[in-house]
């Protein structure tokens, strides 16, 4: 499989505005009392059991080594998506998604760290924008920031999505993509429920299952299924970087979405922010190299 730049930076796209959207189903299940691991038990196994019923194939000829790298990334993703929703319980909602985007600050300094890559000097302008645009969508200029516990749970989460988009960008791509979305699957499913069975039991009793399971069943088809394997494909064939600034644009879709189906008003601060973000993820897509002066 070899797709262009262009067309795996578009998957990614695809893949932020189905997680955008994913945000109403997300807050119908924790409506309901479901609460994080249970929600994520269950789109797992729906995510592990629609990869092998469409992959069995190359599902049954994965070696230890994908083992071992499907361990690793689902891990990274699960611990990711815990500390973003645990952060949520004791922080405000416009904290925790402004605090999750800085994920696209630490990528590059992995990156650096890690693998000696000095990140494109177009990075720099792309993701400061991209932050001021996050705090215009999310009204943390204008109502101000304050700290909460929650805040350091949600910065914790943050390192965990930059470390997955740089694992996803860096690590996978001697593995089949559609062994590593089973292999997601199977480890949120798992560790999603040692973590509510350890600290979710108590609970179970509250939950109105009518009105939670339905919205996850769509989570793990669509946001987990349809989306995740979204984001396996196309991050093999971009980079890190620019792929976290798109895939940071699931909160503009997700305030979007809530806009559109009245669970918002559209405000100034939403269109600013939106442009801000599409202003950075130009940016780092332009190659500025064609614009320099022939000597």
């Amino acid at each position: 499989m070899q797709i262009s730049k262009g067309r795996a930076n578009l998957m990614l796209l695809m893949a932020a505005m189905i997680w955008g959207a994913g945000y109403i189903f997300s807050k119908m299940a924790t409506n309901a009392h479901m609460q994080a691991g249970l929600i994520n038990a269950i789109r797992g196994l729906i995510y592990a059991g629609l990869a092998f019923l469409f992959f069995h194939k190359a599902i049954m000829k994965m070696s230890r080594a994908d083992v071992q790298i499907g361990l690793s990334a689902g891990l990274i993703n699960f611990l990711g998506y815990q500390f973003q929703t645990w952060g949520l319980r004791y922080t405000t909602p416009s904290n925790n998604a402004f605090l999750t985007a800085i994920y696209v600050v630490i990528i590059p300094i992995i990156i650096w760290v890690i693998y000696k890559r000095r990140p494109e000097a177009k990075s720099y302008p792309a993701i400061i924008i991209a932050i001021v645009g996050m705090g215009f969508l999310t009204n943390i200029l204008q109502n101000g920031f304050t700290l909460h516990i929650g805040d350091l749970l949600t910065l914790i989460s943050a390192f965990f999505y930059a470390l997955q988009i740089v694992y996803f960008g860096m690590r996978t791509m001697n593995t089949s993509p559609f062994v590593l979305s089973f292999m997601l699957g199977i480890t949120q499913s798992g560790f999603g429920l040692i973590w509510s069975l350890l600290f979710e039991h108590a609970s179970y009793g509250a939950i109105n299952w009518q009105a939670g399971l339905w919205p996850v069943i769509v989570l793990g088809i669509v946001s987990s299924f349809g989306a995740q394997s979204l984001q396996i494909i196309g991050q093999r064939f971009t980079d890190p970087t620019p792929a976290g600034l798109i895939l940071m644009t699931e909160s503009m879709f997700g305030s979007l979405f809530s806009v559109a189906l009245g669970f918002e008003p559209f405000t100034v601060h939403l269109l600013l922010g939106g442009v801000l973000i599409i202003i950075a993820i130009l940016i780092m897509q332009l190659d500025f190299s064609r614009f320099k002066p022939v000597k």
